[in-house]
C-alpha cells in the first residue's frame, strides 16, 4: 500500500517538474526560430535597401555574367528617371554611350536598356545620336523600338527623316514606334508618313498615326480617332498579352489617348461620342477623361460665340 502510494506520489510530480521543458517545447524554441526569421529578413531587407551606385551597374553591364549584365542594364536605366542621380554623376552619360556602342552584337536586352537610358539622359554626351542612329539597323526589333523611343525623347529634329525610314519595317512594333516618335519629333510640314499611316494593317500603328497628327494639330486622322472612342471596335482590336500589366486597362487607355486627341483637335464634330463616353462607359477614368473632355469643347465653342 505504501509502495503504491510512493508511486502515485512520484506520479503526481511530473507535471510540476516538467513544466519548465514545456515551456522550452512550447514557448522558447518557438520564438528562438522567430528571432532568427526576423534577423534573417532584417539582414535581406538591409542587402537590398543598400542601393549600388550607377558606376557599380555600369561596371556589371562592361564586365559581369550574362546573368547579371542585362539586370544591371535595367537598373541603371531605371535609375536615370531621378534626374538628380545624373546630376551628382556628370561623368555617367559618356560611359552609358560608350558601353552601348561597345555593345553591339552583344546580348539584346542589354542593349535595349541602355538605349532607354540613353534617351533619359538630361545632359546629352557627343556621339549620343549617332550611336542611336546606327542601331537602328540592329537585328532586334525590341532593340530598334527602344533606341526609336530614346531618339524621341531626344527630340532632335535631325532625326526625322531616320524615324520615317523604319516606318518601312515588316514590323508592326517597330513602325507604331516610329509613328509614335514621329509625333512627338518636330512636325513634318509634310505629314506624309503618319497620314499613310493612317490606313496601316496594324490597328495600334492607325491610332497612334491620328494620335500624332492631333499633337501637331492636324485633324486627317479624325476618322481614326472616333473609332478610338467605340469600346466595342477597341475591344474587338485591342490583343491581350501575358505580359500586359494587369493594373493597366489596354482598352481603355486606347481611348483615352483618343479623348486626348479630340480635346487637343477641338474636334466638336465629336461631341456626341465624348458626351455618351462621359456618362455611360464601364471605365470610370475614361469617364472623367471625357468629362474634361468635353470642358475643352465647351470652352472652345464658346469662345467662337463670343467671337460672333
Amino acid at each position: 500500500m505504501r509502495k503504491l502510494d510512493e508511486r502515485e506520489d512520484s506520479s503526481a510530480a511530473p507535471p510540476l517538474t516538467a513544466a519548465p521543458s514545456i515551456a522550452v517545447q512550447f514557448f522558447l524554441i518557438p520564438l528562438a526560430v522567430v528571432g532568427v526569421i526576423v534577423l534573417v529578413y532584417g539582414g535581406f531587407r538591409m542587402l537590398v535597401s543598400n542601393e549600388r551606385t550607377p558606376e557599380e551597374f555600369l561596371h556589371d553591364v562592361r564586365v559581369g555574367g550574362r546573368d547579371r549584365r542585362w539586370p544591371a542594364a535595367y537598373e541603371l536605366s531605371r535609375l536615370l528617371v531621378d534626374p538628380k542621380v545624373q546630376t551628382e554623376h556628370p561623368g555617367l552619360g559618356p560611359a552609358i554611350v560608350q558601353a552601348f556602342a561597345d555593345s553591339v552584337g552583344d546580348d539584346p536586352r542589354v542593349r535595349r536598356y541602355l538605349a532607354l537610358a540613353i534617351g533619359r539622359l538630361e545632359s546629352l554626351p557627343p556621339g549620343a545620336v549617332d550611336a542611336l542612329l546606327v542601331a537602328l539597323d540592329d537585328p532586334d526589333s525590341e532593340t530598334c523600338i527602344s533606341v526609336i523611343w530614346a531618339l524621341a525623347a531626344i527630340g532632335d529634329p535631325t532625326v526625322v527623316d531616320d524615324v520615317e525610314g523604319m516606318y518601312l519595317s515588316d514590323d508592326a512594333g517597330v513602325r507604331k514606334m516610329a509613328v509614335y516618335a514621329l509625333g512627338v519629333l518636330p512636325p513634318d510640314d509634310r505629314a506624309a508618313t503618319l497620314r499613310n499611316a493612317l490606313d496601316d494593317n496594324a490597328p495600334d500603328v492607325r491610332w497612334n498615326a491620328a494620335v500624332a497628327l492631333a499633337r501637331h494639330g492636324r485633324d486627317e486622322g479624325l476618322t481614326v480617332i472616333g473609332r478610338m472612342l467605340d469600346r466595342e471596335y477597341v475591344e474587338r482590336n485591342v490583343r491581350r498579352t501575358q505580359t500586359t500589366d494587369s493594373t493597366i486597362d489596354p482598352i481603355a487607355s486606347v481611348m483615352m489617348s483618343g479623348l486626348q486627341a479630340v480635346g487637343s483637335l477641338r474636334a466638336s464634330v465629336l461631341r456626341s461620342e465624348v458626351e455618351k463616353l462621359s456618362r455611360t462607359d464601364a471605365s470610370l477614368r475614361v469617364r472623367e477623361i471625357a468629362l474634361r473632355t468635353l470642358e475643352l469643347l465647351g470652352s472652345s465653342r464658346a469662345e467662337v460665340q463670343r467671337r460672333s
